[in-house]
């Protein structure tokens, strides 16, 4: 076989594989995107504070719960409760996710000042990550002293309204606040003094600590306590105001018994003895400069100068004044 002839041979050979070597390659298959995890949305609140309008007030030294809500709900999951203290992060709380997507976590309110929690959920296989709201809660100290003012004072004089002791509604600890506080303590018992510590805010927020008719059935009267120091305008079973009072000293008791209110003078008489009701002989509920926290009159019932007007208005002419000891 002629030279030429093998050459042609060998070409025709090797042209199949010549063209199969340049055919392109098929590319593979792009790949199918993992679906991200849905994002939830987060709801936060804070439960177990004091309410003063809008804001909420914790009290140093107690607790509160912080409770919200995961939506859609992915039971067992956990979300972070990222806390701060006056605007700086102080540590992260773990809360799991129930079934029914709620959680709740126990704060501690530590020392007085402003504390936010912010709720956050990292990303994991099964939920996305979120951001989710802040609250935030004023911690305040359990103390107040005349002078003081704010939503605690608020909150103080709220509650001894609502337990019916003579106070009034402006924020501030004035006198009539300081007194108001004085009647409380001697009421339930404590150190007679003006201003509220940690006892008394707390007893008072929890709506305790009230006076106890004793005579329901005298209808629209007087019951002075001689025990307690305390006098409590009363309609039946109804306590209307509670005042601090002061009784006959040891060497001038006040008499002890049911009287009827048989005189009402108006004014200062010339012992000194503001808006006057007389209940048996000389004896009197009266208005006076100084009523100390003790058993101090020569036998009337002294009430502070301020409070004298409101409740002389109060008694009326054969109402009763009921003096226990």
């Amino acid at each position: 076989m002629t030279r030429p002839v093998l050459i042609a041979l060998l070409g025709l050979a090797l042209a199949p594989a010549a063209a199969a070597a340049q055919d392109p390659v098929p590319a593979p298959p792009a790949p199918v995107p993992t679906p991200e995890p849905p994002k939830p949305a987060l709801a936060l609140a804070v439960t177990g504070t004091l309410q003063a309008g809008h804001a909420d007030l914790e009290l140093a030294g107690r607790q509160f719960k912080a409770t919200g809500s995961m939506t859609p709900a992915a039971a067992g999951e956990k979300v972070q409760l990222r806390l701060s203290r006056d605007g700086k992060v102080k540590r992260t709380l773990k809360a799991k996710v129930k079934a029914d997507g709620t959680f709740a976590k126990t704060i501690a309110a530590g020392r007085a000042g402003r504390v936010s929690i912010r709720v956050l959920h990292a990303p994991t296989a099964a939920v996305g990550k979120a951001r989710g709201p802040k609250v935030s809660v004023r911690v305040v100290r359990p103390a107040l002293a005349p002078g003081a003012s704010g939503p605690l004072v608020r909150l103080l004089q709220k509650g001894l309204e609502q337990l019916h002791y003579a106070v009034p509604r402006n924020d501030h600890f004035d006198a009539a606040t300081g007194r108001a506080v004085m009647a409380f303590r001697k009421v339930n018992g404590m150190d007679r003094r003006y201003d509220a510590d940690r006892r008394v805010i707390e007893k008072v927020l929890a709506g305790k600590g009230t006076f106890k008719v004793r005579h329901p059935e005298a209808g629209h009267h007087v019951e002075a306590d001689l025990s307690l120091q305390v006098l409590a305008l009363i309609d039946g079973d109804k306590v209307r105001e509670i005042y601090h009072t002061s009784s006959g000293a040891p060497a001038t008791p006040t008499v002890i018994g049911t009287f009827r209110v048989y005189l009402k003078t108006p004014g200062t008489n010339a012992k000194g003895m503001v808006h006057s009701s007389y209940f048996i002989r000389g004896y009197a509920i009266h208005g006076y400069v100084d009523v100390p926290a003790f058993n101090a009159s020569h036998g009337c019932l002294r009430v502070p100068i301020p409070d004298a007007w409101h409740i002389f208005q109060w008694v009326n002419l054969g109402d009763r004044v009921i003096v226990y000891p």
